[in-house]
């Protein structure tokens, strides 16, 4: 009864490795020159993912991913540079692809929109909290106090224990 058990398990084991075992790594990938593997490692980690969007090309193990880690290595060993695979990415993703976009007219909101975001959330902040306390420095007038104390009044006599 416990082989069984143990087969299955070892077949779930296995069969939750295999994409993994399967998906490209940058070990992958054999340069001549070790500067140029650095280049590339260096490369792939300052270029985002499209799919995750948080990850780099080096972390990520999206099938898109591998693919431009295929292509970036296709085009380092036809001898391009790192600043014309830079330029041919971003020309073809766009700016989104680069973990540190420039900055320009169409990258404003990625740069200042935290801080515009921030900014509004202060202000709405300091507005509530003013009013809140304009509300409580308010007195009560004279009809007020005088309901307030029957009220009150009422209440403690309602409170009271029977004798």
């Amino acid at each position: 009864m416990k082989r069984p058990i143990f087969i299955l398990v070892l077949a779930s084991v296995l069969g939750l490795a295999s994409p993994i075992a399967g998906a490209s790594t940058l070990a992958e990938f054999s340069f001549p020159d070790p500067a140029q593997e650095r280049t590339f490692r260096k490369l792939t980690e300052q270029l985002r993912c499209l799919v995750c969007q948080n990850e780099s090309l080096a972390a990520s193990q999206a099938e898109l991913a591998q693919d431009l880690r295929r292509e970036i290595y296709e085009m380092m060993r036809a001898g391009k540079t790192q600043e014309q695979i830079i330029s041919f990415l971003v020309a073809r993703y766009g700016d989104f692809v680069l973990y540190n976009p420039p900055l320009k007219p169409s990258t404003y909101p990625l740069w200042y929109g935290p801080f515009v975001l921030f900014g509004i959330a202060g202000f709405f902040l300091a507005r509530t909290l003013l009013r809140k306390k304009r509300a409580r420095d308010t007195e009560l007038s004279a009809a007020e106090r005088t309901r307030l104390a029957a009220l009150l009044a009422d209440r403690t006599e309602s409170q009271e224990p029977p004798r």
